[in-house]
C-alpha cells in the first residue's frame, strides 16, 4: 500500500492552540520547506492560504492538523473550504520528542507522521452539519442524564432521613405521579423548622427532576427527527432507538471515514484482538475504540437479548457450543456494528 509521501507534492503539519497555530510545509522526502505562525482567526487563516499558495511545490497538498475538533476546527474548516485535504493527527508521544518540544517542532512531527500514513486509510476529521447537531444533542443528553441521576439520589437520601411518610415515598421508582405528589404536599401547621426545610427542599428537587425529564424527552424527540432525516432505516431495526441510532451516525460521521464493516466494528471496540501464545489460540476483548458507540451497541444488544427470538436462538446455540455469555455478547455487538454500517452507507448513497 502506498504511503502518503508517495502521492503528494507536500504535507503541511500543524500544531494548534487557542490563540495561534504553528505550520510547517514539508516535502515528501521529509525536507523542510517553510514555517509559519498564524493567529487563530479569519485573518490568520487567510494568511495561511496565501502562504500555501506561495510556497507549495505542487497542487497535491495535504494538511495534517492536531485538534481538528478543538482549537484547530476553524483552520480545518477554512482549509477544507479552500479545497485542501485535511487529515487529523494525534499529539506526538513523549518518545518522539527527542529534540525537545516547541510549537514548530510539534508541527514538524505532525508533518512527518502524516507522510508515513497509508494513503488509502487517511484519518479524515469528522463531518459538520447535521452530524455535528447530533453530537451536540448527545453531549447535552449525557449531561442531563448525569444531572437527573444526582438529583434523584439527593431526593432519595433526603426522604430516607425523614419521617415515615417520607421514607414511604423514597421506596420504589420516582414516577411522574410520585414526583407530583412530593411537589404538592404541605406539612402540618405544627411542623418543626427541620420538617419545613426538608419538605421545601424535597419539593425543589422533585420539580428539578421533572424539569430534567421534560428536557430529556425534548432531546429524544430532536434526535429522532434528525435520525429520521439522515438514516430512517436505522429506527426500523429491532432494538435501535433514537439515542443509539444518533450515536451510530456520529461515530460513522461520513462515507469513507471507516473503509468497511470490519473497520467500523473495530472503531466500536467490538472486534476481537488476538492474544495467542504457543499452542494456546485465543482472543481477548477490545477495550479501546469509541466507548460511546460501544455503549450504544450494548443497549441495542440488551434489547434484542430480551425480546428478539432470532437473537435468543443464537444465544441458545452458542451456549450449547460452550461459548461464554461475554463472548456471545462480543460476537453480537460485532454483528450489530456491521449491520448499522451497511444501513448508514446505504442511506448516504
Amino acid at each position: 500500500m502506498p504511503m502518503l509521501a508517495d502521492v503528494v507534492d507536500a504535507v503541511i503539519g500543524g500544531d494548534t492552540h487557542r490563540d495561534s497555530h504553528a505550520l510547517e510545509l514539508t516535502a515528501p522526502s521529509g525536507v523542510h520547506i517553510a514555517t509559519l505562525s498564524i493567529t487563530n482567526d479569519e485573518a490568520g487563516f487567510a494568511e495561511a492560504l496565501a502562504w500555501i499558495g506561495e510556497h507549495a511545490p505542487g497542487p497535491r497538498v495535504v494538511v495534517a492538523l492536531e485538534g481538528t475538533r478543538s482549537y484547530g476546527i476553524g483552520l480545518a474548516r477554512a482549509l477544507a473550504t479552500a479545497g485542501l485535504m485535511v487529515v487529523e493527527v494525534e499529539r506526538p508521544r513523549r518518545a518522539e520528542r527527542r529534540r525537545g518540544k516547541s510549537d514548530p517542532i510539534d508541527a514538524r512531527l505532525a508533518a512527518l507522521h502524516a507522510l508515513r500514513l497509508d494513503a488509502q486509510r487517511l484519518p479524515t476529521p469528522r463531518a459538520d452539519g447535521d452530524r455535528e447537531a447530533l453530537r451536540i444533542l448527545l453531549s447535552a443528553r449525557r449531561e442531563m442524564v448525569a444531572t437527573r441521576t444526582r438529583t434523584v439520589n439527593r431526593l432519595r437520601a433526603l426522604l430516607l432521613t425523614g419521617d415515615e411518610a417520607d421514607r414511604t415515598l423514597s421506596r420504589g421508582s420516582l414516577t411522574c405521579e410520585r414526583l407530583a405528589h412530593i411537589a404538592r404536599r404541605r406539612g402540618p401547621r405544627d411542623q418543626t423548622r427541620e420538617q419545613a426545610v426538608r419538605r421545601a427542599e424535597a419539593r425543589r428537587l422533585a420539580l428539578a427532576v421533572r424539569a430534567v425529564g421534560r428536557d430529556l424527552a425534548d432531546n429524544k424527540a430532536q434526535l429522532a427527527n434528525l435520525v429520521a432525516d439522515l438514516a430512517p432505516d436505522l429506527l426500523a431495526k429491532h432494538g435501535v432507538g433514537p439515542v443509539s441510532a444518533a450515536q451510530a451516525i456520529v461515530s460513522w460521521s461520513h462515507p469513507g471515514r471507516c473503509r468497511n464493516e470490519a473497520a467500523y466494528a473495530a472503531l466500536a471496540g467490538a472486534s476481537p484482538i488476538p492474544a495467542s501464545s504457543g499452542r494456546i489460540v485465543r482472543h481477548r476483548f477490545n477495550r479501546g475504540g469509541d466507548r460511546a458507540l460501544n455503549r450504544a451497541l450494548h443497549d441495542i444488544l440488551l434489547t434484542r437479548w430480551r425480546t428478539c427470538p432470532r437473537t435468543q436462538a443464537y444465544v441458545t446455540r452458542r451456549r450449547s457450543e460452550g461459548i461464554s455469555d461475554p463472548e456471545i455478547r462480543r460476537c453480537l455487538k460485532r454483528y450489530i456494528a456491521r449491520e448499522l454500517y451497511r444501513s448508514l452507507n446505504a442511506a448516504a448513497a
